[in-house]
């Protein structure tokens, strides 16, 4: 069963300005890990922040578990934005604060501003950061800064707050170009076992063709916009990459 459709996705930044996307349509399932791949400039990050609109489409629909995302609201937009876990490719994490804290944030979305402000959390909510920290490796650092910590570590602080939204459905960023590639792999691995335990579905936009074929169940070739290939992982062949990455510049 689908649970995010996008139908004739189309975006450009500028009233005359070329399109970036240009007439996207996808389904992503309750269980599938769906990687974005295709040379730079292809529209790979424009199109996962279409899903939760930091990018405004100029035509086309999404829809997410029923709801149809471009016609809501700022207000309802923040309510499914919580619902909705993101994962970066530079972490954006706060340095000067706390790994708690940074965890922590991703509850913004359910608590008023003076909870916010003044940080305080209730004691569920502090117990689910330290049970998803635990289950990230980082229960040994829940009081170090942000910037005293590894990318590896730095990543999992990331995935832990995307997890502190109860979200059903994370998008990842380019959630590995900034790390060496035996963290990638560890980061994937730990990414893959979490979307199962939490039963949530990953739209992924990432550079790392090899990663990609190792970790995802489908993928999404884009090239200058167009969707070359829309698939099981099983079905991408090295002649089909060679059409995506056709007009890579090296």
């Amino acid at each position: 069963m689908s649970i995010l459709s996008v139908r004739d996705l189309r975006v450009r930044y500028s009233a005359s300005g070329p399109e970036i996307l240009k007439g996207i349509s996808f389904d992503v399932e309750a269980d599938d890990f769906f990687a974005i791949i295709g040379p730079s400039g292809a529209g790979k990050s424009t199109l996962i922040r279409c899903i939760n609109r930091l990018v405004e489409p100029i035509s086309g629909k999404i829809t997410l578990y029923g709801t149809d995302v471009l016609s809501l609201n700022s207000r309802k937009l923040r309510r499914l934005r919580r619902d909705i876990g993101m994962i970066f490719q530079e972490f954006n994490l706060v340095d000067r604060m706390s790994v708690m804290d940074n965890v922590l944030s991703g509850r913004l979305g359910y608590v008023s501003n003076f909870t916010a402000l003044f940080r305080l959390f209730s004691k569920e909510d502090i117990g689910s950061a330290l049970s998803v920290l635990d289950r990230v490796g980082l229960s040994d650092h829940v009081d170090k800064r942000a910037d005293q910590l590894s990318g590896g570590q730095r990543q999992r602080v990331g995935i832990a707050r995307a997890l502190m939204q109860n979200p059903k459905l994370l998008l990842l960023d380019e959630p590995t170009s900034s790390l060496d590639p035996k963290i990638s792999r560890e980061v994937m691995a730990l990414i893959i076992e979490i979307a199962a335990e939490y039963k949530v579905p990953i739209l992924c936009n990432i550079h790392d063709v090899q990663l990609a074929l190792e970790f995802c169940n489908k993928i999404i070739g884009l090239q200058d916009g167009v969707k070359m290939f829309d698939g099981p992982t099983s079905k991408m062949n090295s002649k089909k990459l060679d059409e995506i990455y056709a007009m890579e510049v090296l």
